[in-house]
């Protein structure tokens, strides 16, 4: 199993980084990942692969949580 889950937050240009989380992300989209340096490369990846790379509007932030 992958320790590492990789969640990719979009969230609206409007929204500050730090208060940018799951509750108020446009889109939360998450997928497997082996290291730390993996997952953060792996976030903006998962989230312009699902249409979410050239938007102004929106921004990505990458978190990387441990797998339960």
């Amino acid at each position: 199993m992958n320790p590492v889950l990789v969640v990719a937050l979009v969230c609206a240009s409007t929204v500050r980084a730090p208060d940018c989380s799951r509750e108020t992300a446009l889109d939360i989209i998450t997928g497997p990942a082996h290291t730390l340096q993996e997952c953060l490369m792996q976030g903006p990846v998962l989230a312009a692969n699902a249409g979410h790379g050239n938007d102004r509007d929106t921004y990505v932030k990458t978190r990387c949580e441990p797998r339960r």
